[in-house]
């Protein structure tokens, strides 16, 4: 098992070999976890101890307390709805409008995508946008508040 307590900075991952990295596909809610056990793709597990409140991204690069690099982070994909729209400002009114529900958005700038939600598909269809049902990474944005630290 590795413990991994630190999330390497941009300027660190220039420096790693990243095929000699073990895989770790975590969907948008897993990528929230800070202290978990996971298991790679490759079967090894992997045992999160990471500062609390970090948010994991595709392509983040994690390492051990001696900064060893040891897994690569990718989004996992899986069930979302995503949304595109003709116009302009359609596409701005649908963002307004999941922005006001506080959910996980993804956002873009030919789509938005969201986790599956019957309510939500019907409010945006019901403003004249298209909905597809996918399975697709859902990278979220991280919310206006929600500070970045690298270490």
């Amino acid at each position: 098992m590795h413990i991994i307590t630190q999330r390497l900075s941009a300027d660190s991952k220039k420096l790693v070999d990243r095929k000699s990295l073990l895989i770790l596909e975590l969907v948008a809610e897993d990528r929230t976890r800070s202290r978990y056990r996971f298991m790679t793709v490759e079967g090894e597990e992997v045992n999160l101890q990471l500062q609390r409140g970090i948010v994991l991204k595709e392509g983040d690069i994690l390492a051990d307390e001696h900064s060893k690099a040891i897994v690569l982070v990718i989004a996992k994909p899986e069930p979302v709805l995503t949304v595109t729209a003709k116009h302009p400002l359609d596409f701005l009114r649908a963002a307004y409008h999941l922005g006001n529900r506080h959910i996980s958005l993804e956002v873009t700038e030919s789509y938005l995508r969201l986790s599956p939600d019957s309510v939500l598909e019907d409010m945006v269809l019901q403003l004249g946008l298209t909905v597809t049902k996918e399975t697709q990474p859902f990278q979220p944005e991280s919310g206006a508040y929600h500070h970045h630290h690298d270490h």
